[in-house]
Formats: C-alpha cells, structure tokens, sequence
C-alpha cells in the first residue's frame, strides 16, 4: 500500500540507525500527531527535529501564495533573542534557496553557499545546516531549518534520512491540523445558525403572542376608564398602561437585540438600539464613543453591556421625565464602560432598586463595578464598568 505511511518507512529504512534514535524517531512521529491544534504541532514539528539531530538551533517556516514566509517557528532562541531580532525572515538567502529548491540541503558552512546573505545585528553564529522542505502531497508546504549540533559536528547523511522521515510525517500531522480546523470552523457556523434560528423563533413568539397580549390588555384597561369614577382608581389603572406600554418597549428592544449579529460592531449596534427605544424616551439621546470599542470587547460582555444599556434607558423613559440624555461607550486601559446621563427629576429615595440592583450584578459577575450619583445641574448619571481581557 503507498502512502505517506508507506514512504515514511522507506526513509527511515534508509538511515542506518540503532535501536534508540528508532525509537525517537518513532515517539517524535506520535508526539507530533497528538494534538490537532496547527500552531502547537507546528512548534513540535521544530522541537523534535533538533532532538533527533541534536541541533542547537532550528525553525520551521511556513510558505505563504507568493512564495515567501507566512509564519516562521524557531527553538533553541530565547524570547529577548528573538525580540532582539526584529521582524522574522521574509523567505531570502539560504531560506530563499530552500524555498525555491524544495529539496534535502546540507552544508559544511551556510555562511559559504552562494545564496548566503548573512545574519541580522544580534542574530547568533551558526555554521552547519540542514534544511529539509515539508510537503502536503505533491505541493511544498513548509521547510524545516537545523543548525549546529550540541557536538560541533556536521550533520550526516543519517541525520538527513531520519529529518526526511520526520517532514513526512509532519506533512500528515500538517494536514490533519488544517482539516480539523476546518471541520472546527464548520461546525461552529452550523452551530451559529441554530443560535440565529432560536433566536428568530424567540423574537417571533415575543411579538406574536406576548407583545400582542399585552397590547390586548392595555386596550382593555383604557376601554374600561368611563367605568371607574374614583379619582385614585383612574390614575391607577392609567400608571397599569403606562407600564405596559413600557414592557412593550422594553420588548422591542430585546426582541432587536436578538436579531443583531455577533458580527456587528457594536457601535453601530448600540446605534440601532438608540434608534429603537427613542419613541419610548420621546427624544434621541446622543451617543459618543471612545477608543476600540468594536474590536477590544468580547461578545458575553457586549451582551452584558446591550442589557444594561436596555435597562438604563427604560429607566430613563419610565422615571425620568428627562428631555435629554448621553451615552459614553469607551475601552480605555483594558476597561469598558458604559456612562448615561440624563437631565431628569433624578432617582427618589422611596424608588424601588430592583433594576439598579440588576445592573450592579452584571458587573459584578464580570469583575466591573457599578454606580449611580447625580448629574450636574439635574438628572442622573449611571457608571457601568468592567474590565477586558489582555490580549
């Protein structure tokens, strides 16, 4: 049977070696394909390469469309090496030769093939080499750069047989990380759209029988006024439709929420949910933003910032009386916040906290704090702040 099994063994037949390199040689094999994410195989790949040479230094570079360097893995340089170093190779000299030439390449002295251009400021003395090219079937996929035994030696033609037999199985393990990734990606987007489905079938049960129900009632209620001829009774049964016309409001707004797509920036998601609740407040509020709000803020706390910027502006129609109000969206030394003012009568001491006690608990369970104080000359102002994780 051919195959990349198949050919592995013939390469690894080809190097005359003992028992125990065999069988490095074979637990480098296992270690490489044990994991499926690309970025930890890749840096396997490398590692193992230079325990099965005993090389000091090695790098495995990845070939990009244009036949240069996508990504580029080294060993055996520390993390201030590499720094010191810069920006990593672009694909020239020896690498270039490599990449071009997409087969075995032992030196003597790298720094005397015709192709060399020497090394960077601060790059360390290398001398012997050997570069072997990975390929993904028929097609070069990537090149594995070794320098310098432990020993000062040269590489032999042992170490080039067993690297060979290495590259090959690097090129299944290659290839099985990507399709992973792949079917990973896959089926998160199946999943996605069963989010999206139940959430078209949330929003549509909401309009279709709660929204509707509600309105029902409210009608009800009005219809039932001339009925009722205690003073106090009629300004009762008025707040029971002032409230459920704000439930509605409250309801379009989740039901608009529902439809945004995590995709979305969330300015122009915070933008639309204006847009939506500014019949309940009977004025558009304006909305500034400040630093990278669509990139920095990760999708539980946009959820969570959407739901308190819900229930502050609820708050602001149904108690406020307010004729203007501002929103301040702003990430700032890795802390999101979310500010409204407004210039309302204020919050009365004898108001119930339930929502406030709400909003202080989305905060909390994200390690954000929460707060309320008066606004300057009249009105309120709620501080929501959480922090974001380091990139």
């Amino acid at each position: 049977m051919d195959g990349p099994l198949t050919e592995f063994g013939s390469r690894a037949d080809e190097a005359v070696i003992g028992r125990e390199r065999w069988r490095a040689l074979l637990d480098a094999v296992i270690g490489i394909g044990s994991g499926l994410e690309l970025s930890a195989v890749l840096d396997r790949i490398v590692a193992a390469a230079c325990t099965l040479v005993d090389a000091r230094y090695g790098a495995l570079g990845v070939l990009d469309d244009s036949g240069g360097l996508a990504d580029f893995r080294t060993h055996g340089l520390s993390e201030e090496a590499i720094a010191a170093l810069g920006e990593p190779p672009q694909g020239r000299g020896i690498l270039g030769h490599i990449i071009d030439h997409p087969e075995p390449l032992r030196l003597k002295n790298l720094q005397e093939h015709p192709d060399s251009v020497g090394f960077p400021p601060g790059h360390p003395p290398m001398r012997t080499f050997l570069g072997v090219p990975i390929l993904i079937g028929d097609k070069a996929w990537g090149n594995l750069y070794l320098t310098d035994k432990h020993d000062g030696a040269e590489f032999t033609d042992d170490d080039v047989a067993v690297i060979e037999a290495l590259a090959i199985a690097a090129g299944v393990a290659v290839d099985n990380a990507r399709l992973y990734s792949e079917l990973a990606a896959s089926q998160a987007e199946r999943e996605r759209l069963v989010v999206f489905r139940d959430r078209d079938r949330i929003s549509r049960d909401l309009h279709d029988m709660v929204i509707q129900r509600l309105f029902a009632t409210g009608l009800q209620l009005q219809s039932a006024l001339h009925l009722v001829d205690h003073p106090d009774a009629a300004s009762r049964v008025n707040s029971a439709v002032d409230e459920i016309d704000g439930a509605i409001a409250d309801l379009r707004a989740a039901i608009f929420s529902l439809h945004t797509e995590a995709e979305q920036e969330l300015s122009a998601t915070v933008r639309g949910l204006v847009g939506v609740v500014r019949h309940q407040l009977g004025f558009t509020p304006s909305v500034r933003f400040a630093g990278p709000v669509d990139s920095a803020v990760d999708e539980p706390t946009r959820i969570e910032a959407l739901a308190v910027l819900r229930e502050a502006l609820s708050n602001v129609a149904r108690h406020a009386n307010a004729r203007h109000a501002t929103i301040d969206v702003a990430v700032e030394d890795e802390v999101f916040t979310v500010c409204v003012a407004d210039d309302g009568r204020g919050i009365p001491d004898h108001a119930p906290r339930r929502g406030l006690a709400n909003l202080a608990a989305r905060a909390g369970a994200l390690g954000g704090s929460f707060r309320v104080e008066p606004a300057t000359p009249t009105g309120t102002r709620l501080w929501w702040a959480v922090p974001l994780a380091k990139a």
